[in-house]
C-alpha cells in the first residue's frame, strides 16, 4: 500500500470483530474509517468509543435497497478503497427446525448483501486501480470441514465463499478479495467461552484488508494461513 490515506468501510463495525478490526485500523493510522451498523445510533456509539471515524447506518436485511446506499455512500465520502464484510447473523437451528424464511432471512444478510457491496464498490476499484475486499467467513462454512454449524449460517457462508471465489475472479488482478475464518471469538454470536479476544480474530481480516499489490485473491484464510474451502 501507499502512503496516501485508504477509505475502509466496515459492516457490523460497532461490536465484536467488527468493532476490533476498526480500533486496529485505527492503531495502525493512514485509514478514514466509515463504521456501518444496522442503526445510526450504534454507529454513532462505536465512532465515539474509537474516537474516529464516521457512522453510517446500512441495513443488509434490504439487499435491493443496498446497491442504491452504497452508491451514495460512494457519492458522499469519496472512493472506498477497502470493504469489509463483516457483519452477519446466526440462526442456530437445525434442519428439521428450521423455516424457509430462516434460510432466506440468512442468505439476505450473510450472502446477498456482501456480494451486492462487492459488486458495486469491486467495480469502482478495479476502475481505480486498487481494491481489498475482505469477506468474514467460518469454518462451519467450510466443504472441507464439515459445514458442521447451524444449516442457515453453515449454508450463508459456504455460499459467501462462492461469492470471494467468483468475485476474485472477475475483479484480478487490481483488487484482491479473500475470505477469511477468524476463529471462535469472544462476541455475542460467540459466546464468552470462545478461545480468541475480538483483537485477536481481528487480526487476519485486518492483514488481508492491507495486502500488498503481490498479495493472494480468491482464497480462503485463518491465522493468516490459506485452508481449504
Amino acid at each position: 500500500m501507499t502512503q496516501q490515506q485508504k477509505t475502509v468501510l466496515i459492516t457490523g463495525a460497532n461490536r465484536g470483530i467488527g468493532f476490533a478490526i476498526a480500533k486496529t485500523l485505527i492503531q495502525q493510522g493512514g485509514f478514514q474509517l466509515l463504521l456501518a451498523a444496522r442503526h445510526q445510533k450504534d454507529a454513532e456509539e462505536a465512532v465515539s468509543l474509537l474516537g474516529s471515524g464516521i457512522a453510517l447506518r446500512l441495513d443488509l436485511t434490504d439487499p435491493l435497497l443496498l446497491e442504491q446506499k452504497a452508491l451514495q455512500i460512494e457519492h458522499q465520502y469519496g472512493p472506498v478503497d477497502v470493504l469489509i464484510n463483516n457483519a452477519a447473523m446466526l440462526h442456530s437451528t437445525d434442519v428439521p427446525h428450521t423455516q424457509a424464511e430462516d434460510l432466506i432471512h440468512s442468505l439476505s444478510v450473510n450472502t446477498v448483501a456482501p456480494f451486492v457491496l462487492c459488486k458495486v464498490f469491486g467495480q469502482l476499484m478495479k476502475q481505480r486501480g486498487y481494491g481489498r475486499i475482505v469477506n468474514l467467513s467460518s469454518g462451519w462454512g467450510s466443504f472441507s470441514e464439515g459445514l458442521e454449524g447451524p444449516a442457515c449460517y453453515a449454508i450463508s457462508k459456504a455460499a459467501l465463499n462462492a461469492v470471494t471465489v467468483s468475485c476474485a475472479r472477475e475483479l484480478m488482478p487490481e483488487v484482491k478479495v479473500n475470505a477469511v475464518c477468524p476463529g471462535w471469538v469472544r462476541t455475542r454470536m460467540g459466546g464468552e467461552a470462545a478461545d480468541l479476544s475480538p483483537e485477536q480474530g481481528a487480526e487476519t481480516p485486518v492483514w488481508l484488508a492491507t495486502l500488498a499489490d503481490d498479495g493472494p485473491t480468491g482464497a480462503f484464510f485463518r491465522n493468516k494461513t490459506q485452508i481449504d474451502w
